[in-house]
């Protein structure tokens, strides 16, 4: 068996729920055929690492030394094709149309503002714009693996996961969207993480950002789970279930579950509406408080075929950031109604959607620079074997073109890709 990837024999075990996948109805049946045969495809090639891991959530990495090999010289081929494609693409390389997902949550801020209020399809011009909505990162990948989108909002740590499986193939992260925003909620009687073994808590999917974030943070703590070798019943050990984030807010209002490591609003809302407390805000445990929650990401080949939608795509984002900037207790009121009728629910009271709201920061800068401890935490975390090469994963040609363009300052790639 290879090594750095989930083993799907323990899929059940840890990943509760199934995924949430939000598309135009004329395209479910296909896409749900496309994604279960890439799915099937990536269980009959992976190996086992940890004892709860996945095929299904595309959240597997490549194997340590000599994947890390290949993956730099697919990176630097596949780059060399990059440049060659955009070359001979011709005067211009916009696509029809771009499918674009997205998370109805406060952390994608810009991208739902920016599809609710038309920025992003004005930007696109001709190019017809599509999305799709998604609860977490790994059914996101799922999509982009499988051909169903070109470009999500997603968070990092889903992403890196698919660039080493891929060995550099799928994926570029071409521009920032969000930093922090995202906590560990607890219930009032747990003071500190000694007060959390033999508890259950809950993430968004088995191999995301904050799923990451929890199980490392809990090894940190001499605690484990299912991917750092814990076993039920041993005193030092904690359950993690991976779930809906709607369900969790239900479920801790229930008292099944004890905490939740989440993104924006759902912290917010655990704390307010269901009497939760903040026991750990993950900006405090980044040097300068600043870490990624949302990237955006193409697909590498649809990037290479479309470098001008991609542009566009980017323009849009960071006119809309710059507005959301511009007017904040605008954008929170426009971005607490449009996510209400991305959910079906109603708007959130204006204390939580105001607390979720100033949790995060949006920016169209990827900080590159914490991609490569984002990767060791997955190691550290048990979702990844090892730590991959992540040489390559950056194209940030575009966003710096938009950037030049309005007289802003470049941003790095941190050499870990084209800038």
């Amino acid at each position: 068996m290879r090594p750095g990837v989930f083993a799907k024999d323990s899929f059940v075990s840890i990943f509760r729920s199934s995924l949430r996948i939000r598309l135009k109805p004329a395209r479910v049946i296909a896409v749900a055929a496309v994604a279960a045969i890439a799915t099937l495809a990536a269980g009959c090639s992976t190996g086992s690492t940890a004892a709860d891991s996945s095929t299904s959530s595309a959240a597997a990495s490549s194997g340590p030394a000599s994947a890390a090999a290949g993956s730099s010289a697919a990176s630097a081929g596949t780059s060399a094709a990059d440049s060659s494609a955009a070359a001979a693409a011709g005067p211009s390389t916009a696509a029809d149309t771009l499918r674009l997902g997205y998370f109805p949550n406060v952390t994608h801020a810009a991208a739902v503002l920016g599809v609710k209020d038309g920025t992003f399809q004005d930007a696109l011009g001709s190019t017809k714009l599509e999305t799709s909505t998604f609860n977490a990162g790994p059914a996101a990948i799922e999509a982009l693996l499988s051909g169903a989108i070109d470009a999500t909002f997603i968070g990092p740590s889903p992403a890196i996961n698919a660039f080493a499986k891929s060995n550099g193939d799928a994926l570029r992260i071409v521009a920032g969207a969000t930093e922090n925003g995202a906590a560990l909620v607890v219930k009032t009687d747990i003071n500190g993480p000694a007060d959390l073994a033999g508890k259950t808590l809950a993430t968004p999917q088995l191999g995301g950002t904050q799923d990451v974030a929890l199980r490392k943070y809990l090894l940190d703590n001499g605690l484990k789970t299912q991917t750092t070798g814990g076993s039920q019943g041993e005193a030092d050990y904690v359950d993690i279930v991976s779930q809906d984030n709607s369900q969790t807010l239900d479920l801790f209002k229930q008292g099944a579950i004890d905490g939740a490591w989440l993104p924006e609003p759902w912290a917010s809302r655990l704390v307010i509406e269901a009497g939760a407390k903040t026991l750990v805000d993950e900006k405090t445990l980044w040097p300068d408080e600043k870490f990624q929650t949302t990237i955006l990401i193409s697909s590498r080949q649809f990037l290479a075929d479309h470098p001008d939608t991609i542009n566009a795509l980017i323009k849009g984002e960071v006119a809309e950031t710059e507005k959301i900037q511009a007017d904040p207790a605008k954008a929170q009121t426009e971005l607490n109604s449009a996510i209400a009728e991305l959910t079906g629910g109603k708007p959130l009271a204006d204390t939580t959607i105001q607390a979720a709201f100033g949790n995060i920061t949006p920016t169209w800068d990827p900080l590159a620079s914490t991609l490569t401890q984002l990767a060791a935490n997955g190691v550290t975390a048990g979702t990844l074997a090892a730590a991959p090469d992540l040489n390559g994963i950056y194209d940030l040609r575009e966003l710096n073109k938009v950037l030049a363009t309005a007289g802003k300052p470049p941003v790095t790639a941190a050499a870990l890709g084209q800038e």
